[in-house]
């Protein structure tokens, strides 16, 4: 007992003890799933039994309409999320770092609190809202407005409305916060000096406030890349289910799900998922490149 005590307390032991709970977490949730993910790519499943067929999953990807469908949809979603969820974030955090704005503290929880709000009521609400009945909100208003209602989420257009607004009243707060870190951390005396030298508030977000915060806008950059990729709950639950009027709601994840989980083709659902993983990993390292984090600083 004396020598396991002094093993466990020892110098050397300690940091990969502290270590081992994340390294466990890590194989078990991530690198498990992962190879076992790969292996299942390249196999047909069935109950108590797995064949081995090679890369026909990926050669059928290649043929199959729908998965076309969904990675347009889950790119579209993606870039139109990233259209919206940097600059606006990151305008309402300069804002609230500006000395114009008062009670801070209650706009920043005014600003969070759908963040804190299930995917599932969210949908469910903004499902009842874009309701093609003439007693929605959205079709009331278009009524005072002399105008007719319609059916949202029957058409592309007006049914990504509805889903991009769903984003952007979850998330928006979550990624303000994140910009409100990086403006935290810029040293106030270079303000000190542009006012000094003149610059103009303009001057000073071009200059000082966007270069400053770059390390920020990355990460923001690259979750939402992720997270706009791979998109499901909130196109599920605003449809009320995974299928849309001409699969305009269908993304890679759902796909993945239709297969997986309702036509029980495992394999095949993996091969999807495989698939997910690279074009996400893809599009992160072309904007992770072409922003230079990779490359090494000057000494």
């Amino acid at each position: 007992m004396t020598k396991f005590k002094k093993l466990f307390y020892s110098q050397k032991v300690a940091p990969y003890v502290f270590v081992l709970p994340f390294l466990l977490s890590l194989i078990v949730f991530w690198a498990y799933p992962l190879v076992s993910g790969v292996i299942m790519s390249f196999q047909d499943i069935s109950f108590g039994k797995r064949t081995f067929v090679g890369i026909d999953h990926y050669a059928k990807l290649l043929h199959d309409k729908f998965f076309a469908i969904a990675v347009g949809n889950s790119v579209e979603y993606m870039l139109l999320t990233l259209l919206l969820m940097i600059p606006i974030p990151l305008v309402l955090a300069v804002l609230m770092e500006s000395r114009i704005t008062k009670a801070k503290g209650v706009w920043k929880v005014i600003m969070y609190i759908p963040a804190l709000t299930s995917v599932v009521i969210s949908g469910m609400l903004f499902r009842m809202m874009f309701s093609e009945a003439p007693g929605s909100q959205m079709n009331q208003l278009l009524t005072w407005l002399g105008q007719t209602p319609i059916a949202w989420l029957k058409t592309k257009w007006t049914a990504w409305i509805a889903l991009l607004l769903l984003c952007m009243w979850r998330w928006t707060g979550v990624n303000m916060l994140y910009f409100l870190s990086g403006l935290k951390s810029i040293d106030t005396s270079i303000y000190e000096s542009a006012d000094i030298d003149g610059a103009n508030s303009w001057q000073k977000l071009w200059y000082l406030t966007l270069p400053l915060i770059k390390p920020t806008t990355i990460y923001v950059v690259t979750i939402s890349v992720y997270a706009g990729l791979s998109m499901f709950l909130e196109s599920f639950m605003l449809w009320n289910g995974n299928s849309s009027p001409k699969n305009i709601g269908l993304t890679i994840v759902g796909y993945l799900y239709k297969r997986g989980i309702e036509k029980n083709d495992l394999g095949y659902a993996c091969a999807v998922g495989m698939v997910l993983m690279v074009i996400a990993l893809l599009i992160n390292v072309i904007q992770l490149v072409a922003t230079g984090t990779f490359k090494k600083e000057e000494s």
